[in-house]
């Protein structure tokens, strides 16, 4: 006897019927209170039979029932079924409108749903970020995870073997600077400077490569094994310790190697007798990085507490009371010194 025909009232066809079918919804349904409702309909007529010859025939129904119920009120097991029988979904996006690695990855049938899972608890775990959870894992090439990154991204995808950086573009950085952020100057195209990285560049790189190139700058992505024979390359020990500065400090955009003649490299004196030009902040250790942090706080400090100090001194001395400023008179100069300390310190001495 034909059960699905003769109790569910489920036409000739496959046997047996995709969940669909068996609850007696419209295929790919997605409301889970219209998927219940049919359950619990189908599960009360089916229940009728639980009792004499076809008692054991009804259980399997209602364990069929019960199983299909359960994978399309989940959203992922109905999601992986649903692809399964041919549907497609649009791409996922995160804020930002860009797809997630792992869902391009998945797409591109690079890894499973299930391995996509198991990356996400894996990265969650180990604090890593889906690139370097699915390489460690060793489901894909650290190429094909560099790929992924740059279409999530909307960036190009980069090969260093195949890249010649300028050497005048890559003078204008310090050796320490790129090995701090894992990163190439490539060059100057259509007015951008490429740099290779692994990652989306932070904004202090940004700013300090604008501040370097007087360009904008436009990331491409490559492998972080590549980044790093690319810095043996080009930023041996003892190469570009030192960036190198330009007369005029905007290089040419036209993307081809050289810039203008009038431009005229110099090298930071070290010449016995002649003063040394402080350091950027981005070229100093991160030991020295917070030093140089702190005597701003302190400085900034002791801007604001300076001018109160007659102030200060009146509490301890009262007879002092009339010789000494007002109380707004050393706030306005407190107010006034601290904000020109604080614009100094951020512009000038974090910079």
């Amino acid at each position: 006897m034909d059960f699905y025909k003769q109790w569910l009232g489920i036409p000739d066809g496959p046997r047996p019927p995709d969940h669909y079918e068996l609850l007696r919804v419209v295929r790919f349904e997605d409301d889970p209170e219209k998927i219940r409702a049919h359950y619990k309909k189908l599960n009360g007529h089916v229940r009728k039979y639980a009792t004499g010859q076809y008692m054991l025939q009804s259980q399997d129904m209602l364990n069929e029932l019960a199983r299909a119920m359960l994978c399309l009120t989940d959203p992922e097991r109905k999601r992986d079924y649903d692809e399964g029988m041919g549907r497609e979904f649009a791409p996922e996006t995160d804020e930002f409108g860009r797809q997630p690695l792992l869902d391009i990855l998945t797409r591109k049938g690079d890894i499973t749903r299930d391995q996509k899972r198991e990356v996400e608890d894996f990265a969650g775990r180990r604090g890593l970020s889906p690139q370097d959870a699915v390489v460690q894992m060793k489901l894909v090439a650290p190429e094909i995870a560099a790929r992924a990154l740059s279409r999530q991204f909307g960036y190009s995808y980069v090969d260093l073997e195949d890249m010649v950086p300028e050497d005048d573009i890559l003078d204008r950085v310090p050796r320490q600077l790129v090995k701090q952020h894992s990163f190439i100057p490539l060059f100057i195209d259509d007015g951008q400077l490429l740099i290779a990285c692994i990652d989306q560049p932070e904004h202090e790189l940004e700013d300090e490569l604008r501040l370097r190139y007087e360009v904008p700058i436009r990331p491409v992505i490559t492998t972080l094994r590549a980044i790093n024979q690319a810095i043996t390359q080009y930023y041996a020990p003892g190469m570009r310790d030192e960036a190198k500065l330009t007369a005029s400090a905007s290089p040419t955009a036209t993307g081809t190697k050289g810039a203008d003649k009038g431009q005229v490299k110099v090298t930071k004196s070290k010449a016995k007798g002649e003063s040394t030009p402080r350091k950027a902040f981005a070229e100093l250790s991160p030991n020295e990085q917070k030093d140089r942090k702190q005597f701003g706080m302190i400085f900034i400090g002791w801007s604001f507490i300076i001018p109160m100090l007659p102030q200060i001194l009146l509490n301890f001395f009262p007879q002092l009371t009339g010789r000494v400023p007002s109380l707004a008179m050393c706030l306005a100069a407190a107010i006034v010194l601290c904000g020109a300390t604080t614009a100094w310190v951020t512009q000038r001495y974090w910079k």
